[in-house]
């Protein structure tokens, strides 16, 4: 159930009811993609069995479904060649650069209701409560697919979290004084570029974060990108100059905290959901208030 990365944005003020909502994600949802179809992309239930919008407590979780076919283009070149060497033989010269890209079209048509197809769900939260939209997706190319369809769907703005300062900035200030912000706590895991040349980077992985090559690195004008945190001694997790926060991982006081009364998969999905919204969502103000506050963004909504 965890989300283990967060893409997070801010949404316009929410308005539409559950059943409208629904009915909205119902004009998109996800369909089994034809014969000839490279690639698919749609709603789909977050619960199996369940609704297009899983909505408890006023939280809402969704998941966006795609299928692409593995069509690769050395396979679609490989027999493209082979029928091109057939037709020089029957009309007794090369195929012309107009031929061989009919060719290769005629192939991949052939060649596409026998590709394999992968799925992937990619889920989503909205807090309408507190205007957060949060995607569990690694990139952010996967996060914009989201919000792509996201767009044509609901009639809402949703813009990019714009801080006071900058990520970077404020996590190398908290590296080169080993102390962090009250209710977090630096872990043993950091990289830090250098601001000349983006390619040189360092990357220290399960070890103190408190000696003096940390400080040289710092001194020498390298700035830390990625720093692993842990908030309230509740959740663990990889915080990015980019404000995403990656590797999410509740810690065993939050996993002993599920409600021991909830029965059935589908309460035990509901109460899974509920704790962590809401543990999220305090982890997320929190964490903003560490780096420096939010700005209002005077730019436009995406959209």
């Amino acid at each position: 159930m965890w989300f283990r990365n967060l893409q997070i944005f801010r949404i316009a003020e929410w308005t539409l009811s559950t059943e409208r909502l629904i009915e909205r994600l119902q004009k998109h949802a996800f369909r089994e993609p034809t014969t000839m179809e490279l690639h698919t992309a749609g709603w789909s239930a977050p619960r199996e069995g369940g609704e297009l919008a899983h909505v408890v407590n006023r939280q809402i979780l969704m998941a966006l479904r795609t299928e692409k076919k593995l069509l690769p283009a050395s396979v679609i070149n490989q027999v493209t060649r082979a029928k091109a060497s057939d037709l020089e033989e029957q009309q007794g010269f090369k195929p012309g650069r107009k031929q061989m890209k009919e060719l290769k079209e005629q192939v991949t048509d052939e060649l596409l209701p026998r590709a394999f197809g992968i799925r992937r769900d990619t889920r989503l939260w909205i807090d309408p409560v507190n205007r957060w939209l949060v995607i569990d997706a690694a990139s952010t190319s996967k996060a914009h697919d989201v919000i792509a369809l996201l767009l044509k769907t609901l009639d809402t703005g949703i813009a990019p979290v714009q801080l006071n300062e900058p990520p970077v900035a404020v996590m190398t200030s908290w590296l080169a004084a080993n102390e962090a912000p009250g209710g977090f706590s630096v872990d043993q895991d950091v990289e830090l570029r250098s601001n000349s040349n983006e390619k040189a980077a360092v990357r220290y992985v399960h070890l103190p974060l408190d000696g003096d090559d940390i400080r040289r690195h710092i001194q020498s004008g390298k700035r830390t990108t990625r720093l692993a945190m842990t908030w309230n001694d509740r959740i663990s997790f990889v915080l990015t100059d980019a404000f995403t926060i990656k590797r999410v991982s509740p810690l065993d006081i939050l996993k002993d905290a599920a409600d021991p009364t909830a029965e059935g998969e589908a309460e035990k999905f509901d109460a899974d959901f509920v704790l962590m919204a809401g543990e999220l969502s305090r982890l997320i103000a929190d964490l903003i208030e560490a780096v420096g506050g939010e700005r209002p963004d005077e730019r436009p909504l995406l959209g």
